[in-house]
């Protein structure tokens, strides 16, 4: 068993098998005070573990990159249709526009719902990724009674295992929709 902040400053694990065959008699305090003796002398005598990778996310600019692509509504504000940083995708939310009107498709939840899901597939392959690859969705529903219809259409377009997911009614969505849902893709 090892102790997670171990991984934040490349200590070693904190083995508690051998600790307890070191000090197989140590109970409660006296066992903190021993385990933490024992910790302290094995950090001051090693070099830091390589068990542990440490993943360090970047704010460089550099390794940013918005994604754009006419085949899917331009974003409503100051947002980037996508964003490609550190190995994954950060889609923003997508709405039922149709790319070369900005209208909605039509007013019912299951057309918004297709549309939807198509100009985030024309945002995933703009950025070399699929829907298999999309591996966490947050669906925003003005109405959480249509959560079977939205369920139904969504099944089609993410393979099993299908990602992980949010669902949320809210208040009101932009321009009135019915439905967004963003999601983050693994390159």
């Amino acid at each position: 068993m090892a102790w997670c902040a171990a991984r934040s400053f490349h200590m070693p694990a904190l083995d508690m098998a051998a600790l307890r065959t070191r000090a197989p008699l140590a109970a409660g305090a006296g066992f903190a005070s021993v385990a933490g003796s024992t910790l302290w002398r094995s950090l001051a005598s090693s070099k830091p573990s390589s068990r542990f990778a440490c993943l360090a996310i970047s704010t460089d600019a550099r390794i940013k990159e918005a994604v754009h692509t006419d085949k899917a509504p331009a974003a409503l504000g100051p947002y980037s249709q996508a964003i490609k940083a550190n190995n994954f995708l950060h889609v923003s939310g997508c709405l039922g526009l149709i790319p070369e009107t900005g209208k909605f498709v039509s007013d019912n939840v299951e057309d918004q719902t297709e549309q939807v899901l198509k100009n985030m597939g024309e945002i995933l392959k703009a950025s070399g990724a699929s829907y298999s690859s999309v591996v966490k969705t947050t669906i925003l529903l003005a109405d959480l009674k249509d959560f079977k219809k939205v369920n139904e259409i969504y099944a089609k377009y993410f393979p099993s295992p299908a990602p992980a997911r949010s669902t949320f009614q809210v208040a009101a969505l932009p321009l009135d929709a019915k439905i967004e849902i963003e999601c983050i893709a693994a390159l």
